[in-house]
């Protein structure tokens, strides 16, 4: 299976990730990014961004798609449990915030945006997902501790 210009897939995809995200911005206004490292929160915004918009844009990739069918349903299967997970540790995040949920919150959409671009063979996508990986567990676990001692 190959895409045209954009992977509808990847699209839902992003929406469904950026879903509780929003909730959970709107529910903590005031809430502020509390990690002190500018360069590992730069890391984690281009990288955030970067994947964003390569889960459904094939910039830089000659053939956008799926090497065989078994990737194209590794892809459906992986992601839709990933998306559940993240959906699951959210809902228990929102009751009880701890480093743990938050770190679970952190790895889970790094491994959507690795898994997608190694099954989908877009290797910018997997190299701006490792970036992502780096700084968003960074920058998420300096925020949880320094959150919890503040607490």
């Amino acid at each position: 299976m190959e895409f045209g210009w954009i992977n509808v897939f990847g699209a839902v995809i992003v929406v469904l990730l950026l879903i509780p995200n929003i909730v959970y911005a709107i529910k903590n206004k005031g809430e502020k990014n509390l990690c002190a490292n500018r360069f590992m929160n730069i890391v984690e915004q281009v990288g955030r961004y970067a994947c964003i918009v390569l889960m459904w844009m094939p910039l830089l990739v000659w053939k956008f798609g799926f090497a065989s069918v078994l990737d194209m349903m590794l892809y459906m299967a992986c992601n839709g449990l990933l998306l559940a997970a993240y959906w699951i540790a959210f809902a228990f995040y929102m009751k009880r915030r701890t480093v743990r949920l938050a770190i679970v919150l952190a790895v889970l959409p790094s491994c959507i945006f690795l898994l997608s671009g190694i099954l989908l063979q877009h290797w910018l996508l997997v190299a701006f997902a490792i970036l992502f990986a780096i700084g968003h567990i960074y920058v998420t676990y300096k925020n949880a501790i320094l959150i919890k001692d503040r607490n």
